[in-house]
This record gives C-alpha cells, structure tokens and sequence, in this order.
C-alpha cells in the first residue's frame, strides 16, 4: 500500500518568503510576442483537431431544421406585428 505524504510547506506568518518566489510566466514568460502568438495559434490548431465536425447529410439537416424555425418565427413575429397595430389603429383613431 502506497503511503501519502503531505510535502506543501507553508510559510511561518511574519517570516520572508525570499527563497520561496513563485515562478513567473512558466512558458509564456520565457517568448517574446511572436513566440507566444506562435503558441496561441498551435493551440488553436490543436483545439480544432478535437472537434467531431458534422457529416454533409447532419450538416443539411441542421440547416433546413434553423431555416423552418427562422421562417416560423418570422411569421408569429409579423401576426404579431400586426396585431398590435391594428389594436393602436382602432385605440387611437
């Protein structure tokens, strides 16, 4: 069975923290800009690598599914619409 140790050391209150700095940067501290636009960029990269893209039949069935809903919404919109103004119409005259 493995033992576990605590090995986090904590400071004395009222003591110096002079050997004890915290790193500064890690990899980014150590690039200039180009080094670290370089970075974000593979990142990038790395990140887009992950996604599951849709297939063209999911794709197309996506599309039309966004399509329906816009028209769909776009029609209760303009009922609506129209409602109302012919409610201020016959409110106002």
């Amino acid at each position: 069975m493995t033992e576990i140790t605590d090995t986090t050391q904590v400071p004395e209150p009222g003591g110096s923290s002079e050997g004890n700095r915290p790193r500064r940067g890690g990899k980014r501290g150590k690039k200039g800009p180009f080094g670290r636009l370089g970075l974000f960029y593979r990142q990038i990269i790395a990140e887009l690598r992950k996604v599951v893209w849709p297939t063209r039949h999911q794709l197309s069935t996506y599309t039309s599914v966004v399509i329906v809903f816009v028209v769909i919404m776009i029609g209760l919109v303009t009922v609506i619409d129209y409602g109302f103004t012919e409610a201020v119409k016959y409110v106002f005259g």
